[in-house]
């Protein structure tokens, strides 16, 4: 299935949650938000979370430093 992430064209397989595509890009889902077409998707349902084709999937880690 052919998606969008951060931008970037992914594909991912069929059935593929929210939570999946987080823990390909990151080790650690602390500090990190994500939202599919444009709605922040709560951390709690990141598993409930099916993707479709074509949903364009934004995710960012907040990051410390002065």
């Amino acid at each position: 299935m052919a998606l969008s992430v951060n931008g970037e064209p992914r594909r991912v397989p069929g059935g593929a949650t929210l939570a999946d595509v987080v823990a390909t890009l990151s080790s650690a889902p602390s500090g990190v938000a994500a939202a599919v077409n444009e709605a922040v998707v709560p951390r709690s349902a990141w598993g409930a979370t099916p993707l479709a084709e074509d949903d364009r999937i934004e995710i960012l880690t907040a990051v410390q430093g002065g």
